[in-house]
């Protein structure tokens, strides 16, 4: 309930700013830029984060990374009323969020295994994680279009300083067992290589995790031009930018439910890249509608779709990781789902000021699809990989000599995963 009161004031904030930028500058090449400052420590960052998530205590980490996002909030929120805000304000606060962001999603994300005492429950958990962050995505963009068009968007900046003190209080009264791991010394360097080469020796972590980068880089930044559809497309003012953002979010809360309504994780590596096709073909369409409902019911089956896709690689990749290296596999997921995009918001923001934001978003598209088509080719050697290691784990149950005698003797639990 603390992240989802957190998450709100969060998407206020980052529809807010993507208003204010392109209301000082008119330039979707800076709104790529905005975008690509937030995410790019994420790329550098994130690997050394994930040892020390594996290392220190993950709810302390919290703790910290959330009070300076509040700092961050509170800074930005009093450069607008004081009408003091430039441009190169806003690059330098998103080069800051993105820092502390950097330590943050490896954090929280392995806390939430920490929370969870039965492993068939890692499914739902994480569905519901989603349908939380997707609820606030939902609801935050259309108060900000509300918010900015009657009080401006430092009003935006200020509630979302103000709902950090929602997570920053569940975090303090929550209690957890201590991990075994938690406190290792060690060479840090030494840790980051064994992640790597945990990560670059398992075929189905590494096969999701380059899946998911080219949705990254080719999908998921489509949403930072949404203020041009606004108002050049559709010729709306931030309500519209609203509207358009919290379809996408609607669309990706309906998917989070479906996945939390699943009673087994079995299964999901199918989900991947059908949803892959599905956020890629709603890409396209979006793109190439010529009117505004027509635009809000396609970017309901492109949040869908998006959401189905990196829940259901975040759900499977937090399944398989050993616990002592979970933090550094989801770093590089954070690395992949973050810090990839952050090359896609540039890459959009350029290509849409040389040939329009509608091909820019249709061969977004076209490349999504062609990345779903390719995975598609690999899901039956990625679940014969898969299932020893769900059995190991007790998430999926044995049974007998079928399994075993579908299972290449190289392939079973203890080597399996690093095949």
């Amino acid at each position: 309930m603390g992240q989802g009161i957190s998450l709100t004031g969060t998407w206020l904030q980052t529809t807010a700013m993507s208003w204010l930028v392109y209301r000082l500058t008119g330039s979707a090449f800076l709104l790529g830029v905005v975008g690509f400052s937030s995410q790019l420590p994420s790329i550098f960052i994130s690997p050394f984060a994930g040892v020390l998530s594996d290392r220190w205590k993950r709810r302390t980490i919290l703790l910290v990374t959330q009070a300076l996002s509040l700092l961050q909030a509170v800074i930005l929120a009093a450069l607008v009323i004081a009408k003091a805000i430039a441009p190169w304000h806003i690059i330098v606060l998103s080069l800051f969020i993105g820092v502390i962001n950097s330590f943050d999603v490896p954090a929280r994300q392995s806390f939430m295994m920490e929370m969870i005492d039965d492993k068939n429950d890692i499914g739902n958990a994480l569905a519901i994680n989603s349908a939380m962050f997707n609820s606030a995505r939902l609801i935050g963009p259309t108060i900000a279009g509300i918010l900015i068009a009657v009080a401006g968007e430092g009003v935006c900046f200020v509630l979302n300083a103000a709902s950090f003190i929602a997570v920053l209080y569940a975090l303090y009264q929550m209690r957890v067992k201590e991990r075994a791991g938690a406190g290792k010394k060690g060479r840090v360097l030494g840790e980051l290589k064994a992640g790597f080469d945990y990560v670059a020796g398992s075929r189905p972590i590494r096969d999701i995790l380059l899946n998911l980068s080219l949705v990254s880089l080719m999908g998921m930044p489509y949403m930072t031009l949404m203020p041009v559809f606004a108002k050049n497309i559709f010729h709306g003012g931030p309500h519209t930018m609203g509207f358009l953002m919290s379809s996408a979010g609607l669309g990706a809360l309906c998917g989070a439910i479906y996945l939390a309504s699943r009673k087994s994780i079995v299964g999901l590596v199918t989900h991947i890249y059908v949803s892959g096709a599905v956020f890629g073909a709603a890409m396209i369409a979006f793109a190439l509608s010529d009117s505004l409902p027509l635009a809000i019911f396609f970017l309901f089956i492109a949040g869908f779709g998006m959401i189905i896709q990196s829940a259901s690689s975040n759900t499977i990749l937090q399944s398989i990781s050993d616990e002592d290296k979970r933090g550094r596999v989801m770093s590089f997921y954070t690395i992949a789902f973050i810090g990839v995009s952050t090359f896609g918001s540039l890459l959009y923001g350029s290509l849409a000021g040389i040939i329009g934001v509608s091909p820019t978003v249709i061969i977004g598209g076209g490349f999504v699809l062609a990345g779903a088509f390719v995975f598609s080719t690999k899901i039956k050697g990625l679940r014969k990989l898969i299932r020893p290691i769900y059995i190991r784990n007790g998430i999926m149950a044995d049974i007998g000599a079928g399994i075993e005698a579908a299972v290449d003797p190289a392939e079973t639990p203890g080597n399996g995963l690093l095949k």
